[in-house]
């Protein structure tokens, strides 16, 4: 009998989420897809953590939604990764062109009928990290401020 290790089938774990100032993480895109829905269609979007270091590698995911009350956010997501200009100004999204994206993402995670979801709250440009990184950590918690 051999075992095989899946990491998304531990239960929701957010610990890890909650061992970073602001949730802030610097991220790539691994995946992203379409995903048509009725009601609400959205992306399907993977992330790979670059930094902090201590959850470089790890992975979480997440929608982007496309309903017309939601693509100011898709677009923000967009523009600040970086996403084809002119793609972009032709309204064009092509999965594939996200894949590689770099940028920054503060998450939160809220509770709903018992699951645990991830919303993205906040997109910055990669550039940006250390920045705003260097910001979360002095303002968090038993941190002093001069």
């Amino acid at each position: 009998m051999s075992r095989r290790y899946f990491e998304s089938l531990r239960p929701g774990d957010c610990s890890a989420i909650d061992s970073v100032p602001d949730h802030l993480f610097l991220v790539r895109v691994e995946k992203a897809q379409y995903r048509w829905h009725e009601h609400k269609p959205f992306y399907a979007v993977v992330f790979s953590v670059l930094e902090p270091k201590h959850l470089a590698g790890s992975r979480f995911s997440g929608r982007l939604y496309c309903t017309p009350k939601a693509l100011w956010k898709l677009n923000w997501f967009l523009r600040d990764f970086h996403y084809d200009v002119d793609l972009l100004s032709r309204g064009e999204i092509n999965d594939q062109a996200l894949i590689g994206l770099r940028g920054v993402l503060k998450v939160s995670y809220a509770l709903a009928r018992g699951l645990i979801f991830l919303n993205f709250d906040s997109f910055a440009p990669a550039e940006q990290w250390n920045e705003l990184s260097s910001f979360a950590a002095s303002d968090s918690p038993g941190s002093e401020v001069a």
